[in-house]
């Protein structure tokens, strides 16, 4: 193992316990119960061998002072047997809320990280890296937590009472059993980076399981079944070769320990044995050192099968706290300031972003809105049409230059109140798990019943919401479930009626709906635009001919702008653009 991935292991071991600092008293009343549960373990052989010391001969039996041991013994197993149930449930707390806080603790940095972050990732792997990674770390962390300090106590609780016994045949087994711990470790060395591997192709298969199910239609329409069993059949094989790997050394843990230790208890039996012969220790304290020498030894493979279990629950929280600890979105300033009082003034001054560096796409962009304007963006794809919106809307910042509302750079005010300021109708339709009607009133939460019913007339999604068979209180699954693109794309366009804001974006807000139903709809967007600054971006250029002005885009500049008669007039790109979509 590298330095390096020694130095990640330590340093993921470090986070883990300062999650576990937060319940440290499920900690100390785990350890108390495994000291309970180890010392009336250990007390029973103790028990056991003077019980076969009051067994002297045939007749020659002391009955009553063995049935008190047995009694003694039954009340041992009794509480060690409660001790250990209520150890485990003081694990299972301290595990799963460990488990609970890490889980918040990512879901809260998703929701913070910037778009880059997720536009570069699948989705499918962030999902693998908060659920089965999670789940993978847990069942470690647990038996870690089980295992582990009933192991140690057993350990030295058993060396105490052999010593006490013998301390001769003591050191046989303690000069033999260290070679365990050698064993263990020389495997766990290779274990971690198996396991780390096996995590990363874990992600990689949910990632393309989600890609694929969530386009099964896009696969089947284009016959690209064959394709995506190929792609998964490979990822399901090299996860299957990395986990056979990966498992294989991890099982070669208990044999190599159990070989060990049963190098141990022969030799116990052996010194033990000429010891009794020779009346240096009896026979109940021969079968009360043998115990405990079964019992020493034992821990050794338990703690050995924890220390492999716990690589994979490793390699798996690194994952997750990479995760956790990426760098979020810019944070707001301690004096930001909240937008209030939209009339619509907008300026973008000298601007200049891209994507990547190696990769320019919008320079030197200049544009100034009045209050009540509607701006269509036009240009051909990849002009940076839609990246204009990103800005607008802050989920991208510029690189340089700077974007101002009502004179504010946006970088100053908070988010919430920015995008609070802008109805947003896009193009890739999004609806949660729920009613219509908790769909519709999502940027409105307080709205009545008259303003839904209005919002969505407004939006001529009234007549098939009642045709619903529960109408508004219909339950939808995740992205509409089973319904059609259009009458998703209508009931987002309902919930920005409903919120009624001072700024509209509409990025191809219509492309999926008909033309008769969007003539209608684009009535109805006129009455919302008014006195509204809106921005428009348009592939269909026959909705934005009323447009006050219409930014002709190409390779992230502005080459062209006016209003629909004047550049049609001057006969340059745009007129191109138009021609060729009414070409007879």
């Amino acid at each position: 193992m590298s330095i390096k991935t020694t130095a990640r292991q330590k340093e993921t071991l470090k986070k883990v316990l300062r999650y576990l600092k937060k319940y440290r008293i499920y900690l100390v009343l785990s350890i108390l119960m495994a000291a309970v549960t180890v010392a009336l373990t250990l007390y029973v052989p103790k028990l056991t061998g003077k019980a076969v010391d009051l067994i002297v001969s045939k007749g020659n039996v002391d009955f009553p002072g063995v049935f008190r041991i047995l009694i003694q013994i039954g009340v041992c197993i009794a509480v060690t047997a409660l001790a250990q149930w209520i150890m485990s449930i003081f694990n299972n707390k301290m595990t799963y809320q460990i488990v609970r806080d890490i889980r918040n603790e990512a879901f809260q940095k998703i929701e913070i990280l910037p778009l880059k972050y997720i536009d570069a990732h699948s989705y499918g792997e962030i999902v693998s890296r908060v659920i089965a990674d999670v789940d993978q770390f847990a069942d470690g962390l647990l038996m870690g937590f089980t295992q582990f300090f009933t192991g140690v106590a057993t350990i030295l609780g058993t060396l105490g009472f052999m010593l006490s016994i013998n301390v001769g045949i003591t050191l046989v087994v303690v000069l033999v059993t260290p070679l365990s711990f050698f064993v263990a470790g020389f495997i766990a060395k290779r274990t971690y980076t198996m396991f780390k591997l096996q995590s990363e192709t874990r992600g990689e298969q949910t990632a393309l399981i989600e890609e694929m199910i969530g386009n099964q239609k896009v696969v089947q329409a284009f016959g690209h079944e064959d394709e995506a069993l190929e792609k998964f059949d490979e990822i399901n094989e090299r996860l299957e070769k990395c986990s056979l790997q990966a498992i294989f050394f991890s099982s070669m843990t208990n044999p190599a320990t159990r070989f060990v230790n049963n190098l141990a208890y022969a030799g116990v039996c052996v010194t033990g044995a000429l010891a009794a012969i020779q009346g240096r220790m009896t026979v109940g304290q021969l079968s009360c050192f043998l115990s405990y020498a079964n019992q020493y030894t034992k821990p050794f493979n338990e703690i050995s099968g924890v220390v492999t279990e716990l690589q994979n629950a490793i390699a798996c929280a690194g994952r997750i706290f990479d995760l956790i600890e990426e760098t979020p979105q810019v944070p707001e300033k301690k004096d930001a300031v909240v937008l209030k009082d939209v009339q619509g003034n907008v300026s973008l001054s000298d601007v200049f972003f891209s994507y990547t560096p190696e990769q320019k796409l919008i320079e030197h962009f200049n544009l100034s809105v009045k209050p009540g304007q509607r701006v269509a963006i036009v240009g051909p794809t990849g002009c940076g049409k839609t990246t204009i919106i990103n800005l607008l809307m802050r989920f991208y910042d510029v690189d340089s230059g700077n974007i101002c509302v009502e004179g504010t750079d946006i970088r100053e005010m908070t988010r919430k109140s920015l995008r609070a300021g802008y109805g947003m109708v896009l193009q890739d339709t999004w609806l949660k798990s729920g009613t219509i009607r908790e769909n519709i009133v999502m940027g409105k939460p307080d709205a009545t019943e008259e303003e839904i019913l209005e919002a969505a007339k407004a939006s001529h999604a009234h007549s098939f919401i009642k045709r619903l068979p529960n109408g508004y209180d219909t339950v939808i699954s995740e992205d509409g479930g089973s319904l059609s693109q259009g009458q998703k794309q209508l009931l987002c366009i309902t919930r920005v009626m409903l919120c009624r804001p001072p700024m509209l974006i509409l990025d191809e807000a219509t492309s999926s709906i008909d033309t008769r139903t969007e003539l209608k709809i684009q009535n109805a967007f006129a009455k919302l635009m008014e006195g509204r600054t809106s921005f428009i971006v348009a592939h269909r250029l026959s909705t934005i001919r009323e447009a006050d002005v219409i930014l002709v885009m190409k390779d992230g500049r502005i080459i062209e702008q006016g209003d629909h008669d004047s550049l049609l007039k001057k006969d340059g790109f745009y007129a191109q653009l138009y021609n060729s979509q009414f070409a007879v």
